[in-house]
């Protein structure tokens, strides 16, 4: 079963995050940082890093430093996220501004950043394919970075297109996931063919991702582990809001900044009685054919089926 292979490869991956990202002195620091990674989550990119070194037929443990890497900056990423959004959920614990304070959160989500790169240099790899390895987490972390930049700035704009939501999105999710799926290939040193299907497997897929994280956002519900219809309060302009506008409906609490769950529970019926969900789901499953189909140059094998599989799991799954 897919959730048992899953399993599988994120406890080896918590086995390698404790070791590499132990708490060390000054404890409280080190407790802020390791705050959401100690809530657990999916492990999804660095489970995707073994999978695909799986798929071109090499060894995880010469990179599994490089999993944990990705896995670090993915939680850099979100320490940082809660504190612009004012989130105060996250996995099902409080974010970690709440949980300990904004000024603290900032070094946090700093210490792991740093750490991320850090913990790269200890794969047993050519230092070439190394060197090329960190210039790509490099650009991902900028690309991150100019995604977040555009996210919170559509906010402060009447309109954006799809094609400006879908820019946003490749830059904010999806890059990572498709470093995590590209990086076991550049440290082995595999052919520029090989990365590039595995990077673009993991950008589309990771595009999928992220719209389907905005169907969730509207009905997950308690599933999700964040503040349900934060996106609409918040006024962000999803896929399923673009589309909404598009159309002409109206949402009420739409970046009123606050909203009852009755008042968001009649927002979510009314995007769904305009299509406006159905519209954003139907585009996932759409990027996620699409990633599936870039796999065809690598070689058949379970590892191959496997990241397909995850694939569909990415916009089919339910939090």
């Amino acid at each position: 079963m897919l959730k048992d292979e899953i399993a599988k490869r994120s406890s080896i991956v918590e086995e390698a995050i404790r070791k590499y990202l132990p708490v060390r002195e000054p404890e409280g620091l080190y407790k802020a940082a390791r705050h959401l990674i100690g809530a657990g989550g999916k492990r999804l990119r660095p489970v995707l890093s073994l999978i695909a070194t799986e798929a071109i037929g090499e060894d995880w443990n010469r990179i599994l430093p490089a999993a944990v890497a990705i896995e670090t900056i993915h939680n850099f990423t979100l320490i940082h996220d809660d504190i612009m959004d004012r989130d105060v959920m996250r996995r099902g614990v409080p974010t970690v501004h709440v949980a300990f304070d904004e000024a603290t959160a900032i070094l946090a989500g700093d210490t792991l950043f740093a750490e991320a790169f850090e913990i790269i240099t200890r794969c047993d790899v050519d230092a070439a394919n190394l060197v090329r390895a960190s210039r790509m987490l490099t650009d991902v972390c900028v690309k991150i970075c100019e995604g977040q930049y555009l996210d919170m700035s559509f906010e402060k704009q009447n309109s954006i297109s799809e094609e400006d939501y879908l820019e946003m999105v490749k830059k904010k999710t999806g890059v990572l996931i498709a470093a995590s799926c590209a990086l076991p290939a550049v440290l082995f040193g595999k052919d520029d063919e090989i990365v590039d299907a595995l990077w673009n497997f993991g950008l589309l897929s990771g595009i999928a991702f992220q719209i389907h994280d905005d169907v969730l956002d509207l009905t997950g519900k308690d599933k999700i582990g964040k503040d349900w219809g934060s996106d609409i309060v918040e006024g962000k302009k999803t896929l399923i809001m673009i589309k909404a506008m598009e159309m002409g409906v109206e949402i009420d609490i739409f970046g009123k900044g606050k909203a009852t769950k009755e008042e968001i529970e009649k927002a979510v019926k009314k995007l769904e009685k305009c299509g406006a969900i159905d519209y954003a789901a139907k585009k996932a499953r759409e990027f996620v054919e699409e990633g599936k189909a870039r796999l065809s140059v690598l070689e058949d094998s379970s590892a191959k089926s496997l990241l397909m599989d995850i694939a569909d799991y990415l916009v089919t799954r339910e939090y």
